[in-house]
């Protein structure tokens, strides 16, 4: 009988014991998601740079696709509008990206689409980041 009236006098303090429990909890999960954040946001920074990066070298590789006989017979340079989207998709294709790419003028556009895993971040449901980049390059004549 004493046993169980020492179970139903609490002693000073034991209530609180649970909130320490769950603010353990709720500051690990805060950690992990902040983790989560520093981690993956990392890694989608460095997918939207190489989305960039590959988006301006495609553009750059359509930029060179100059139609000769135009610049032959009048010194314009003019892009061959067919060549310079194959150039640049082979590009892209080589470099094991997808993208779409528009000739306007002497303009070559490519915009570039990743798709970033997450690493921590799938465990709060967030299971791809898409990063975009675009890149733009015109046909000029060398100074050289």
């Amino acid at each position: 009988m004493t046993a169980n009236l020492g179970r139903l006098h609490a002693r000073p303090g034991d209530a609180e014991s649970g909130m320490v429990t769950a603010f353990v909890v709720i500051f690990t999960l805060a950690l992990l998601l902040m983790a989560g954040l520093v981690l993956d946001g990392g890694l989608a920074l460095a997918a939207k740079v190489q989305a960039i990066d590959d988006a301006q070298a495609a553009a750059r590789a359509g930029a060179q696709a100059i139609d000769i006989p135009t610049y032959r017979a009048t010194g314009q340079i003019t892009l061959d509008a067919a060549q310079a989207t194959t150039d640049a998709e082979r590009y892209l294709t080589a470099a094991g990206r997808s993208g779409t790419v528009a000739v306007n003028g002497e303009q070559v556009t490519v915009t570039v689409t990743i798709s970033q895993p997450t690493q921590i971040l799938s465990v709060a449901g967030i299971g791809d980041l898409t990063e975009t980049g675009t890149g733009t390059a015109t046909a000029e004549q060398g100074n050289g």
